[in-house]
């Protein structure tokens, strides 16, 4: 399978790509990592699609292989949706499917409510489509977390501690229960975690998933999701903190919308069940594929 990779001139500096796969008769994908700040790493399993189709992954500015500049204006979600413009036509892609995940669902998203031409599908993993309704879903989470763990967390937030080790301490509980449940903790993610940005999570989402203080915290679209006329997938895992609830309700707001729960995963289902994600993933593009 071939492999090409390079760098990507866009507002800001230069991200980092790599495109799996050769061209075929079937549509390329472009994928959306989370954070935001977080990078393709844990999502590198996903090139296993290439056997069916070019798989594109990108490093987002700011984190990665990609450029870290300093500029803390550039961290702002209409910049991020320039670079994929920037980034699609670069690698002239005509027709492409855009599969997000978490960060990158709100990513993909703004991306075709405002530049739909070419998008074949989305595909929103995990989805973060309304700020406002995260954070009340996971005011519902925390409390499924021991006392003694919620009582930490708020009292640092009620402090301005989040930056303390026992803030730290107990977010790691919360991410046991709805974003990775892998027991142990893969060791792989551990040595990726220098290719995260905290600086342009902190500016755009707070000091941690729960806690949403940056500039997304008003994003929401849940309005404009029946402006979709493309398939449109919605999947989540059953422990997500992109809880099942919110998103059959994103899904039951789209005209187009598919679903599906990986009844083992929590926020990381590509990691928690790789091979049923990928069938799922698959299934669904070159159902997509085989209809035009």
């Amino acid at each position: 399978m071939s492999i090409k990779e390079g760098y990507i001139e866009v507002t800001g500096g230069n991200v980092w790509y790599e495109l799996h796969g050769e061209s075929t008769n079937h549509t390329p994908v472009i994928v959306l990592h989370g954070g935001p700040g977080s990078s393709f790493y844990s999502m590198q399993g996903i090139r296993i699609l290439a056997k069916d189709r070019p798989v594109i992954f990108y490093d987002q500015l700011g984190c990665g292989k990609s450029d870290r500049p300093t500029d803390p204006s550039l961290w702002k979600l209409d910049r991020f949706v320039e670079e994929l413009r920037q980034i699609r036509d670069a690698l002239s892609l005509k027709d492409f499917h855009i599969l997000g995940h978490s960060w990158g669902t709100t990513l993909a998203a703004a991306y075709y409510l405002s530049h739909p031409q070419g998008v074949k599908s989305v595909i929103f993993s995990s989805p973060c489509l309304s700020a406002p309704l995260w954070a009340e879903d996971q005011k519902e989470n925390r409390l499924q977390l021991p006392l003694e763990v919620q009582k930490k967390l708020k009292t640092n937030e009620e402090n301005g501690t989040t930056k303390s080790d026992e803030y730290k301490e107990a977010t790691k509980i919360f991410n046991k229960h709805f974003v990775c449940r892998l027991d142990p903790y893969p060791e792989f993610l551990k040595k990726g975690a220098h290719y995260r940005n905290p600086e342009v999570y902190n500016i755009m989402w707070g000091p941690s998933e729960f806690h949403v203080t940056g500039n997304l915290r008003d994003f929401d679209c849940t309005s404009r999701l029946k402006d979709f006329e493309v398939p449109t997938l919605y999947t989540c895992g059953r422990y997500d903190e992109a809880t099942p609830k919110s998103t059959m309700f994103f899904r039951s707001l789209t005209p187009n919308g598919k679903s599906h729960v990986f009844e083992n995963s929590a926020h990381m289902p590509y990691l928690e069940e790789p091979e049923e994600y990928i069938r799922v993933i698959g299934e669904f593009l070159r159902e997509v594929d085989s209809n035009d």
